[in-house]
């Protein structure tokens, strides 16, 4: 079955003799480890395809010359963002602990290097897993940078300088993404996420600019470490793309938890000064920060790969053009993860060479489904979300919309006494009852929603939600227990705001 794999088309035709005469050192080779690479060469693998794969070195923090297996949501993002999470979040529990009985010494002391020390530790276990899947699969590892020289030709630079070449039936690039810096003057005095998550020194005055997850999760992070946090950000609201109810409840949260939001902002230029880097915004405003961050957006890692000479497609922005099964303008050629810059989650690079896998190697086309992609912002507290948001829903509804809301102050907090709502949402198609969207911002956020996703996914209804017995006492019970619509909005209106 696997050899059928190897000899099938996209379109299920088979590749003339001559092609198949030809003998490659790999059946596939994937320039990039990260999540999408690694999942795509192991399932290579376990087809039976031949597989190589180039990764640059490990560190922390990226460039051009250093990476790791594993890629960036293991070595630096989506983990050891999480950790730093929840080591934020104690400072505020440990406050909300006392009116639970709990007698604190009124000096609590942070040590950041102590949780800096563990979440390296982590990230070098995992780097080793990750080496040692590939491994366990049969996949041939090189260390090194990876570049197309042909349709069926790699290179490899060697961390001494030497450079090895690859034959290969199918190439794979999975090379990601990377944190972009603005145009600004300064903008050298100012660090990105990679940075962000190794600091030597915990700053006690931050700033930070964009609207979007990383801004606001990393603002949580600093805030809840004690530091003082000045988001500045260019909408009315953070979190452009999701539902304006959630964007505002976002804002009031990281409000009341001691952030200054700066909306509608900007920032013109940085200064080094004796007292910090000096900030001033396109307000007149000057700020004063220990650590700048800029959360501006992230670049489709393809600069270094010799694509243009060998007449892969870009598109403006960089990123490889693919069509629905991953596969570039060359037939041989195929791209999965961020550097497609489709939807750039850690879980749909999973999905991609997951398909990308059955597709050459399985004897099964498979197209990724984009549709109910699941997300979580790790705010504190988190907001995650599944399907359409109210003005996605109003935009592209038929007919009419349901939307039912529920706005509670969670058990919890009615003991410690914080005083911050959640908010639970779902979004229905008013003729067919079937739920378009789900949303919720709140604690264990992420947790609920995953499941919450999965019916979705098997199409329910609200009815369905409504016939399902709740877990009490729990908020995640407020999802089968919203019995009245707050409000019906006809699908021929346009969204609230545009903020």
């Amino acid at each position: 079955m696997a050899s059928l794999g190897r000899k099938m088309l996209i379109d299920g035709e088979v590749e003339n003799s001559k092609e198949e005469d030809v003998q490659y050192d790999f059946d596939l080779f994937v320039i990039g480890a990260g999540s999408g690479g690694v999942r795509a060469a192991r399932f290579s693998a376990q087809y039976g395809a031949k597989v190589g794969i180039c990764e640059l070195p490990f560190h922390p923090i990226s460039s051009e010359v250093v990476g790791g297996v594993g890629g960036t949501c293991v070595i630096r993002g989506c983990v050891p963002k999480k950790i730093l999470v929840y080591g934020a979040s104690f400072g505020p529990e440990l406050e909300d602990a006392r009116n639970y009985g709990w007698e604190l010494n009124e000096r609590i002391d942070f040590n950041w290097k102590k949780l800096l020390h563990k979440k390296t530790e982590e990230i070098v276990r995992l780097n080793g897993i990750y080496k040692r899947l590939l491994s366990n699969a049969g996949v041939k590892l090189f260390e090194g940078e990876g570049k197309v020289v042909g349709p069926n030709e790699v290179e490899v630079i060697q961390l001494d300088g030497t450079k090895i070449s690859y034959s290969a039936k199918h190439i794979l690039i999975a090379t990601g993404s990377r944190a972009q810096r603005p145009a600004i003057p300064g903008q050298e005095l100012a660090i990105t996420s990679d940075e962000a998550l190794s600091l030597e020194e915990l700053p006690k005055r931050v700033v930070v600019l964009g609207g979007g997850y990383i801004a606001v999760e990393f603002a949580s992070i600093w805030r809840g470490m004690g530091a003082s946090v000045e988001l500045c950000f260019r909408k009315e609201l953070p979190l452009r793309g999701f539902d304006d109810e959630m964007r505002a409840l976002v804002a009031r949260n990281l409000e009341g938890r001691g952030i200054h939001m700066h909306p509608q902002t900007n920032l013109t230029e940085l200064v080094r000064t004796d007292e910090g880097i000096k900030v001033s915004t396109d307000h007149g405003e000057e700020l004063i920060a220990d650590v700048v961050l800029f959360a501006t957006g992230r670049a489709p890692n393809t600069k270094r790969l010799n694509l243009e000479a060998v007449g892969i497609q870009l598109d403006k922005v960089g990123a490889i053009k693919v069509d629905e099964y991953s596969c570039t303008n060359i037939p041989s050629i195929w791209a999965v993860g961020d550097v497609t810059n489709r939807v750039n989650l850690t879980p749909v690079a999973l999905m991609e060479g997951t398909c990308f896998a059955k597709t050459v190697f399985g004897g099964q086309p498979t197209k990724p489904d984009y549709n109910h992609i699941p997300c979580a912002v790790f705010c504190i507290p988190p907001l995650s979300v599944v399907g359409l948001s109210e003005e996605q829903a109003i935009e592209q509804a038929n007919g009419e919309i349901l939307v039912f809301t529920s706005s509670f102050n969670p058990m919890k907090n009615t003991i410690s006494g914080r005083q911050e709502k959640t908010i639970m949402k779902l979004i229905v198609e008013a003729e067919t009852d079937k739920v378009l969207g789900a949303s919720m911002c709140g604690p264990d956020a992420p947790e609920i929603m995953q499941g919450i996703s999965v019916a979705l996914k098997c199409g329910a209804t609200k009815a369905q939600f409504d016939s399902t017995v709740g877990i009490h006492p729990s908020a995640a019970e407020e999802f089968v227990t919203m019995r009245s619509a707050t409000r019906r909005v006809a699908a021929a209106g346009k969204p609230r705001t545009n903020l």
